[in-house]
């Protein structure tokens, strides 16, 4: 009996050396899983900071890209103005030129209408290179170039 009982606990001592490798292979697995975790969460975690890069690297190009386009705009928008103002500037010269020759193609007009009027009632010859207009005819002698008409 003696060796049964010494079997029987050399026995439950096979059992806790089997449960203890049991236990062991466990944690081992759970380990694995563990170490495994850790390098997908690893290589995750690298793969978003590649990406996190990459989208900086994008966002740094596009403001680049923006700022080139902005300092085509801002030049064009100043040159554009430079233009609008020498247009102004002509346009002003221009207005004033057409008011002055408007005036004068007025007065010309005047004179024409008063020169047909006059000349159909033939008051008005020209003597030496001037028309001689009737209402000043009392000023004939201190003007010495107007004569009578014949």
């Amino acid at each position: 009996m003696a060796s049964s009982s010494g079997t029987s606990s050399g026995g439950s001592s096979l059992v806790l050396q089997n449960s203890g490798s049991e236990e062991d292979l466990q944690v081992l697995i759970m380990d694995q899983r563990k170490r495994k975790r850790m390098i997908s969460n690893r290589e995750s975690a690298r793969r978003s900071r590649m990406r996190k890069q990459k989208h900086l690297d994008d966002l740094v190009a596009q403001v680049g890209q923006l700022r080139k386009e902005n300092h085509h705009i801002l030049t064009s928008v100043n040159l554009t103005a430079e233009q609008l103002l020498r247009v102004e500037s002509e346009n002003s010269v221009l207005r004033a030129q057409v008011g002055e020759l408007s005036h004068r193609l007025q007065s010309l007009n005047e004179i024409i209408d008063f020169l047909s009027a006059s000349s159909s009632s033939s008051l008005i010859e020209p003597i030496n290179g001037f028309f001689n207009n009737p209402l000043n005819m009392g000023q004939r002698k201190y003007l010495g170039i107007f004569t009578l008409p014949r």
